[in-house]
């Protein structure tokens, strides 16, 4: 089975498990949809947002010197938006309403950026079901360019003190 078909098998695996969570989307870390399961929502303007929103949060992340991307919440009146690292070059978010449990969203969303981060470079045997008791990779940056770390198509800004040169 093909990759977009296995990650389109897991985001409809996590509106299954979670009811509340109203649309899922796997977009690349430049705002271009792998997959989507999401009815109500324009999956390309939200991948596009969701782009723009991981680079504020790298770049955040790196200023407060909180280590790599890992997650990103926004709580709206009616909900909740949460982007989660999918691997050094995709995401996932998720479109939930008020009522959902934001630790279980939190759970499940990690679990699901793990397996596409996995199915996605091609480490996760699709003829498995994903193991409970898996740890989620730690998210990594793509090699050091002449700019910068990658984070797929977009440069991670490192603030001087905290750069290591080879």
């Amino acid at each position: 089975m093909a990759v977009e078909a296995e990650v389109l098998k897991e985001l409809r695996r996590l509106r299954a498990c979670m009811p509340e969570v109203t649309g899922v989307l796997a977009a690349s870390a430049d705002g271009l949809v792998l997959a989507r399961d999401m009815p109500d929502v324009e999956p390309e303007g939200l991948a596009a947002l969701t782009a723009a929103a991981l680079g504020i949060g790298r770049r955040m992340t790196d200023l407060a010197g909180g280590g790599g991307f890992r997650e990103l919440l926004v709580r709206g009146a009616g909900g909740y938006i949460a982007t989660y690292a999918a691997g050094p070059t995709a995401v996932l978010t998720l479109v939930a309403d008020d009522r959902v449990n934001v630790g279980r969203l939190h759970l499940e969303g990690r679990r699901g950026g793990s397996r596409i981060a996995d199915l996605l470079t091609g480490r996760f045997p699709t003829d498995r079901p994903l193991l409970a008791d898996r740890s989620a990779p730690a998210a990594t940056t793509a090699p050091a360019t002449s700019r910068g770390p990658m984070l797929g198509a977009l440069p991670v800004r490192i603030p001087p003190q905290t750069r290591r040169e080879h």
